[in-house]
């Protein structure tokens, strides 16, 4: 990997640095454009997490919440859009306020990723384009909000580190902010706070190359004495059954979205950039080493660490953003036009994607005026094996918590690993995913848990062949259907 010198001092951008940088901010603004023309964000996991915080915001004050659900505050390294809520809720309301949340963190993504490409070259390159691709990436998509807003917090720390790092004052004092800012990322999400870790290790590796390098990262470690006082969920490291398919499945899914050519090409062509970087020693080491060490570590990292999911999933999108970020090229004049194209590309899919099942939400959101303040509510989404999109649908359900203070079985409430708990067992997600070929009968008759509740709301694109034994059907739409259970 090549090495760059420093440049020092604040510099202002030449007329031929400019408009690459007015190109960059039009589109980090542009990032915002799903949640602009969705009511409801389409990220499959978002309306569970809405969901607790609702019952965390309310829980106390409202009889049937409080019926259903205990919430059990804790500080550990995943807390990050559960502590910006509160006032986002208060002022916007909470449906909104998760809105305008989910629509800042790909803003300030977008503009973090200028901030480091800025601080370490003074310019816009078609790097930190390249790099635009993964401001929605699966990890945004499929909802994992406290991920990415650390993400997003790495960023500009790092950016802040290597720009105080280009003075001797600078150096002497950069402690002091980096102490909070470490902490800040870590209660984030912990594997967001990693990553800081590794990009501040290997931009200061590539600087060195020696020992200094391991020790540098030491006013990043306060969430270790959070740590070490118990600060943290439960939950045992695994890497789940068939480890080496899995870990394949998630390296092909890298930029996974909506549409399976753009996916899969996209990813070719990030892969086929950094690789010709690298060969034609155009990789910048302050952020190769980094990319690296990440891409790496998605191999050797289980999926589950403290009780969360995908902990090798995220380094290898969070791996391959950092590698982009790395080229180092002056690209001439035609590759320009050519370097957001993938971007744009994939900014539009989603865009039209969001808004249109953000509208079959509303319409399925019409079966929660049938149900009575504080009912049960077995949901059942129907998950197609061989589909390659994202589901949008698949925790519907938990918007029957939002509206109807319902108990929901598609929430996350596991015990000791989430916050938000159940007064009973056996209602938590994934119970109400059916994952199913295309040719398998979707038989309700025994769903589980529908054993015990009021309503059954069903939802996929298939009509179910059977219901449970004295279920009416009281509510229909194009891809959903409420119906009445015989308890």
């Amino acid at each position: 990997m090549s090495e760059r010198t420093e440049h020092s001092g604040v510099m202002r951008a030449n007329g031929a640095d400019r408009w690459p940088l007015l190109v960059a901010c039009v589109l980090a603004v542009a990032s915002v454009l799903p949640v602009l023309v969705a009511r409801y964000p389409q990220m499959s996991d978002y309306p569970a997490h809405l969901a607790r915080y609702y019952v965390m915001i309310d829980g106390a004050r409202k009889p049937w919440l409080a019926h259903w659900y205990i919430f059990q505050w804790t500080w550990s390294g995943n807390v990050g859009v559960d502590l910006l809520i509160r006032p986002f809720a208060a002022v916007f309301g909470l449906e909104q306020g998760g809105r305008i949340i989910t629509g800042l963190i790909p803003l300030l993504t977008g503009f973090g990723l200028m901030a480091v490409e800025w601080s370490l070259r003074r310019r816009i390159t078609v790097a930190c384009l390249l790099a635009f691709a993964f401001i929605w990436s699966p990890m945004m998509l499929i909802g994992l909000l406290n991920f990415a807003l650390g993400q997003m917090v790495a960023l500009w720390t790092f950016a802040l580190w290597v720009w105080m790092g280009q003075s001797a004052a600078g150096r002497r004092w950069r402690p002091l902010p980096m102490l909070p800012l470490g902490l800040i990322t870590w209660a984030c999400h912990m594997s967001a706070w990693g990553v800081l870790g590794i990009m501040v290790f290997g931009y200061e590796w590539s600087r060195t190359h020696d020992w200094h390098s391991f020790v540098a990262p030491w006013p990043l470690t306060l969430p270790v004495l959070a740590m070490a006082l118990g600060h943290t969920t439960n939950g045992e490291m695994s890497y789940g059954n068939y480890w080496w398919v899995y870990k394949q499945a998630i390296w092909l899914k890298a930029m996974r979205d909506t549409w399976y050519p753009l996916d899969y090409l996209g990813l070719v062509a990030v892969v086929l950039a950094i690789g010709g970087a690298v060969a034609f020693r155009k990789m910048d080491g302050r952020l190769g080493w980094a990319g690296l060490i990440l891409l790496v570590g998605s191999i050797a990292v289980p999926r589950h660490i403290s009780g969360g999911d995908y902990a090798d999933y995220r380094l290898i999108t969070a791996g391959l953003m950092v590698c982009c970020l790395g080229v180092d090229w002056r690209a001439p004049r035609w590759v320009w036009p050519l370097a957001p194209a993938l971007y744009l590309a994939r900014l539009a899919v989603t865009t039209l994607s969001w808004q249109a099942d953000s509208a079959e939400t509303a319409v399925m959101l019409g079966a929660l005026d049938h149900v009575p303040m504080g009912a049960s509510v077995a949901s059942a989404v129907y998950v197609p094996r061989e589909n390659w999109s994202l589901d949008h649908f698949e925790h519907i359900g938990a918007y029957a918590v939002i509206r109807r203070d319902a108990l929901s079985n598609a929430n996350f409430a596991v015990e000791h690993i989430h916050m938000l708990h159940l007064t009973h067992d056996g209602y938590v997600d994934p119970s109400q995913r059916l994952i199913k070929s295309w040719n398998e009968p979707i038989d309700l008759a025994h769903f589980g848990p529908a054993q015990k509740a009021d309503y059954l709301w069903y939802v996929g694109n298939r009509e179910p062949a059977a219901l449970p034994a004295g279920a009416v059907v009281i509510w229909r739409a194009r891809h959903s259907l409420l119906a009445r259970l015989a308890h």
